[in-house]
C-alpha cells in the first residue's frame, strides 16, 4: 500500500471531511504529467476591440477590428456604416476602441503588445459623410416616409421597414455610401505598409476579407439587398488576396469570415432564397456549387486558384439563447445550456439543442473540410465567438471552458467578441488564465492528456509551461448550485515543491496561500460556478 506524504494526507483528509458534509461524490481527474504533450497556439487567446490597457492586462496576442461596421469602412475619411445594427447610418469614427478600424486601431494594438487584425471591405461600397463629418442615413424618413423605428438622436434615420412592416426596396444606396474598388482598398493596404512596415517588419500581419458576406443582404441591405452569390465571394477573395500580397507578400489572408452554421452551408443568395420560399432550382447550390455545401465549395475554388487564403476562418455563436443575458424565469436553464453547449466546439456526439438540431463539432469539422478540400495543415480560426453571460459567473465559467477547449483541440487562432468589460467575472477568468500574477503568469503552452468523468459538471485542462516546467491545471466547476470535491491524480509526475492556487468564485478572483507539495495527488473543493487554476512549481 502506497503511503501518502504528510501534505497529501492533509489535503486528502480535508477533502474527506468536506465530502462528509456534502452529498457529492469525489470527481476523479487523471493527468498524464509524463506525456510530451503538444503545443497550444498562443493565438487562440485573441479578442476583438481590446484597448491597449486591456491587451496588456490580459496578455492578449491578437486584437481584431471587425464586425458589421467594418464592411463599409472608408479609410480616406475614417468613417463606418453601422448597417442594420444601428439604422444603417454612416458615422464618423471616434475615439472609443469599438469605433477604430484603421491606423488608430493598429497603434493601440501595438501599444498593448498585440498584433492587429484588420478587415478589408469587399462589399463594393464604402461609407460617406455629410458636410462637417455629419452622419448620413441609409433610409431617410424625409425621403422614404415613416418607418417602424427611428434613431432617437437622429430622427431622420429609419430602420428601412415601412409602417406596413415591409422592407423599403427602392432606396438609393448612394444616400449614405459610395462605390469603391479593389484598387482603392489596395491604396489603403499600401498606406498601412508605408506607415507600419510589412508584416515581416512588424506591421499588420492579418488581413480579414470582409465580414459575414452571406448576411450582407440583411446587415447591409441599404447597399446590397440581394444575397451574395457563391461565385462572387470566391472570386472576390481571390482578387483581394492577390491585391494584398502584391503590396505585402508576408501578410496573411484570413477568409471567409462567415457568420455561423447557415453561412457554412449556403451562400447569401441561397439563404435569402430559402427564407423567401423561392424556387431552389435557381439556387447557387444547383447553378454554381454543383450540390456542394458553400464553404467546402469555396475551399475547392481557392485550391484551384493556388491557395490564396492563409487562414480559413469562421464565426460561431450558440443558437439556443446563451448569447443573451441571464435574467428572468429561464435564466437557470440558460446557464445549464451554456455549460453543455461548449461541446459544440468539439463533441461529435453532442446534438445542438436549437434550430441546428444536429452535431456540430466545429473544430474537427473545420479541420476535416480544410484538409480534404483545401490544403492539409492550413491554419483554422474562429475569429468571432461569444457564449454570453459576460457579467455573470456563468459567462466566466463558459469562457474559461472555451479557452481550455480551444487549446486541447489544437485550434490555431480565435478572437472573443469583443474584449469583455474589465469589471466582469468573464474578464477575471481570462486574466487568471493569461496573467494571474500581473507578470505574465499563465496557463501552460503544452497540452497534456487529461480525463474527467463528466465535462458537463466539471471540466479540466492541463498543460506544461515550457518557460519553467510548471504544471498547470484549469478546473471548471460548471454546476450552478453544487460544490465539487475533486481529486487530481498525476501519472508520472516529476517532484514538484510548491502548489499555487488561483480561484474565481462569487465574482471575485483570489490567490490562495501557496502550499508546500509532494506526492502525486491534489485534493480540493470547488465552489459552485467557479474556475480554479492550480500551478505546480519548482520541479526538482
Amino acid at each position: 500500500m502506497r503511503r501518502l506524504t504528510p501534505v497529501a494526507a492533509i489535503l486528502l483528509a480535508g477533502m474527506l471531511v468536506a465530502a462528509a458534509r456534502s452529498p457529492e461524490s469525489v470527481v476523479h481527474i487523471h493527468v498524464d504529467a509524463s506525456a510530451p504533450g503538444y503545443p497550444i497556439s498562443p493565438l487562440i487567446y485573441g479578442v476583438s476591440f481590446g484597448s491597449a490597457q486591456v491587451l496588456r492586462d490580459l496578455n492578449v496576442p491578437l486584437n481584431r477590428a471587425g464586425g458589421n461596421s467594418a464592411s463599409l469602412y472608408n479609410w480616406r475619411i475614417d468613417a463606418r456604416n453601422a448597417g442594420a445594427d444601428y439604422f444603417f447610418e454612416s458615422l464618423p469614427v471616434r475615439d472609443p476602441v469599438r469605433d477604430q478600424f484603421g491606423r488608430g486601431f493598429v497603434a493601440l494594438s501595438r501599444a498593448g503588445g498585440a498584433q492587429a487584425m484588420l478587415t478589408v471591405p469587399l462589399i463594393g461600397w464604402t461609407a460617406k459623410l455629410g458636410p462637417g463629418r455629419t452622419p448620413l442615413a441609409g433610409f431617410s424618413v424625409a425621403k422614404y416616409g415613416p418607418q417602424r423605428a427611428t434613431d432617437r438622436w437622429m430622427p431622420d434615420a429609419g430602420d428601412g421597414i415601412n409602417k406596413e412592416n415591409k422592407s423599403i426596396r427602392e432606396n438609393d444606396p448612394r444616400d449614405a455610401a459610395t462605390p469603391t474598388t479593389i484598387a482603392e482598398q489596395q491604396a489603403w493596404v499600401r498606406a498601412l505598409v508605408d506607415e507600419w512596415g510589412t508584416a515581416a517588419q512588424g506591421g499588420v500581419a492579418y488581413y480579414l476579407l470582409d465580414n459575414e458576406p452571406s448576411l450582407w443582404h440583411l446587415t447591409h441591405r441599404a447597399v446590397r439587398p440581394v444575397g451574395a452569390h457563391a461565385r462572387e465571394i470566391a472570386d472576390s477573395v481571390i482578387a483581394a488576396s492577390a491585391m494584398v500580397k502584391a503590396v505585402d507578400p508576408t501578410a496573411r489572408i484570413v477568409a471567409p469570415e462567415e457568420w455561423g452554421w447557415g453561412g457554412y452551408h449556403d451562400s447569401g443568395f441561397d439563404q435569402q432564397l430559402k427564407a423567401a420560399g423561392g424556387a431552389m432550382t435557381q439556387s447557387d447550390r444547383r447553378m454554381q456549387t454543383g450540390g456542394m455545401d458553400y464553404l467546402p465549395w469555396l475551399l475547392t475554388r481557392w485550391k484551384q486558384a493556388g491557395w490564396p487564403v492563409d487562414v480559413v476562418s469562421v464565426h460561431f455563436y450558440p443558437q439556443g439563447g446563451e448569447y443573451g443575458g441571464d435574467q428572468g424565469a429561464g435564466a437557470l436553464e440558460i446557464q445549464r445550456l451554456r455549460n453543455r453547449s461548449t461541446r459544440l466546439l468539439w463533441d461529435r456526439a453532442y446534438r445542438e439543442e436549437s434550430w441546428i438540431a444536429q452535431p456540430v463539432a466545429l473544430i474537427p469539422l473545420l479541420r476535416q473540410w480544410v484538409d480534404r478540400f483545401y490544403r492539409a495543415g492550413t491554419p483554422i480560426a474562429i475569429t468571432e465567438y461569444n457564449w454570453g453571460g459576460e457579467d455573470s459567473m456563468s459567462g466566466a465559467v463558459a469562457q474559461a471552458d472555451i479557452w481550455g477547449i480551444l487549446g486541447r483541440e489544437r485550434l490555431d487562432i480565435a478572437n472573443r467578441w469583443p474584449a469583455p468589460a474589465s469589471d466582469t467575472p468573464t474578464y477575471l477568468a481570462m486574466r487568471m488564465i493569461r496573467n494571474y500574477d500581473g507578470q505574465g503568469g499563465a496557463f501552460g503552452d503544452r497540452s497534456l492528456p487529461t480525463t474527467v468523468p463528466d465535462s458537463d459538471r466539471v471540466s479540466t485542462y492541463s498543460a506544461r509551461r515550457s518557460a519553467d516546467g510548471a504544471l498547470t491545471l484549469l478546473i471548471v466547476n460548471k454546476q450552478v448550485d453544487r460544490a465539487a470535491q475533486v481529486a487530481v491524480d498525476l501519472t508520472g509526475a516529476v517532484a514538484y515543491k510548491r502548489l499555487r492556487t488561483m480561484r474565481l468564485a462569487n465574482r471575485k478572483l483570489a490567490a490562495l496561500p501557496a502550499q508546500a507539495f509532494a506526492g502525486r495527488r491534489i485534493a480540493t473543493r470547488l465552489p459552485p460556478q467557479s474556475v480554479t487554476m492550480l500551478v505546480l512549481e519548482d520541479a526538482r
